[in-house]
């Protein structure tokens, strides 16, 4: 494990030899545009400069109104590699599916996957590089396995001796900090790091978090170069332009994505295969309430999002929550769908394993089998969150 205190030196010298992100101080300033990581070229494309390149990217990679690849390219900038997360270079790959690696058609650019057999780029992989950069729009929830690949990738650049920069963009779920912290004996690929479900922090955040806390798995230090946004609050309301994964269309999906997400890993459709995936729960024979609802859709297969969802082709009822105001992680949910499958003597959690991994714990689940409430539940997570607010301090970049 890298020593924490050598990593907290190296961030505070990288920290005093770049420029901090604007802190708005009058009504016009706070009003101003934002500007994110990839379009202050300015402050990136000189530590490109005559280097080979690889490139954590996906469709979410652009600069303005091109693919940051395209840009680079333009640029003259040497792109020796992309590194393909999960959903593909051009996210239009199912949840779960293997990345194939490749050569990318529109640029002749080498694809290696990071979603796949590996999810650690190998040495072969990293040899020819001089540095990485990572740019991929996050969702703010720890399951989402972008910010696992971006470890995994640090990893490698630290063992190779390679700079490692971090283009920042926000977290549609800034502002909230909520969930069980992470307990290290159900760590996995989506949950590597001791933090709540909905952490609150950017991806160029959480960069600085990995690397002077430890969390790389490697004795070796890492450059790490990171470019802030410019007018960035945590409350700004940030819709995305380019849907991050095929699943998460629109803001409503992206904010309810957290507390939704769990009910894969039970026999309700939690909306794939539908153009509203998270933003509906459905079951064809047990509802929420006592009379049958009136809401209802059917899955059906759409290829790169739901080729087999859940009830593929039948009749689904539930609840529309496509308008419902859904802020933080919200419980009520699944704790209302279990009750139901109690009372009938079904099974809701059908995989304990996976529910626990999502959760990052298993005392979410033996809480809600045990009948506490939503109040009671997040009650006993208070501790750690202060703990966690506390420790994420000095890598916070934004108000």
């Amino acid at each position: 494990m890298v020593k924490p205190i050598t990593c907290f030196v190296l961030i505070l010298l990288l920290a005093a030899c770049s420029p901090q992100p604007l802190q708005p101080d009058t009504q016009e300033e706070k009003s101003a545009e934002l500007v994110l990581g990839v379009d202050q070229t300015e402050r990136f494309l000189p530590l490109l400069a005559g280097k080979r390149v690889g490139l954590v990217v996906n469709q979410t990679s652009m600069h303005q109104q091109q693919h940051l690849v395209d840009y680079l390219i333009s640029q003259q900038v040497t792109v020796q590699r992309i590194f393909a997360p999960e959903h593909g270079f051009r996210g239009d790959h199912d949840a779960g599916a293997h990345v194939k690696a490749g050569i990318d058609t529109a640029t002749g650019v080498e694809i290696y996957s990071i979603y796949g057999s590996s999810r650690k780029p190998s040495e072969a992989a990293m040899h020819d590089l001089d540095v990485v950069l990572f740019d991929i729009q996050d969702v703010g929830a720890r399951f989402y396995t972008y910010i696992s690949s971006m470890h995994y990738v640090m990893e490698a650049a630290s063992e190779r001796g390679i700079p490692f920069i971090v283009l920042d963009r926000p977290n549609p779920n800034g502002e909230f900090v909520d969930g069980p912290l992470l307990d290290e004996a159900f760590r996995s690929f989506v949950g590597m790091h001791r933090i709540p479900l909905l952490h609150g922090m950017t991806v160029a955040e959480l960069a600085q978090m990995i690397l002077a806390e430890g969390w790389l798995d490697t004795s070796s230090s890492l450059e790490l170069h990171v470019v802030p946004m410019l007018n960035y609050e945590r409350t700004m309301r940030y819709e995305l332009p380019v849907r991050p994964s095929p699943n998460l269309p629109n803001y409503q999906s992206i904010r309810a994505y957290a507390s939704l997400c769990f009910f894969e890993a039970t026999p309700v459709s939690e909306g794939r295969g539908t153009d509203f995936p998270f933003q509906v729960i459905g079951h064809p024979t047990l509802y929420v309430s006592d009379t049958e609802p009136a809401f209802s859709f059917t899955p059906r297969s759409i290829p790169g999002a739901a080729s087999n969802p859940k009830f593929k082709d039948q009749t689904v009822y539930g609840q529309d929550l496509r308008h419902a105001p859904v802020e933080g992680l919200q419980l009520s949910y699944l704790i209302n769908w279990y009750r139901v499958f109690a009372e009938a003597g079904e099974t809701f959690f059908t995989s304990e394993g996976f529910m626990d991994r999502l959760a990052g714990t298993n005392t979410l689940r033996l809480a809600i089998e045990q009948g506490q409430s939503e109040e009671e539940i997040k009650a006993s997570w208070q501790a750690d969150l202060a703990e966690f607010k506390q420790r994420r301090t000095p890598y916070l970049l934004y108000p």
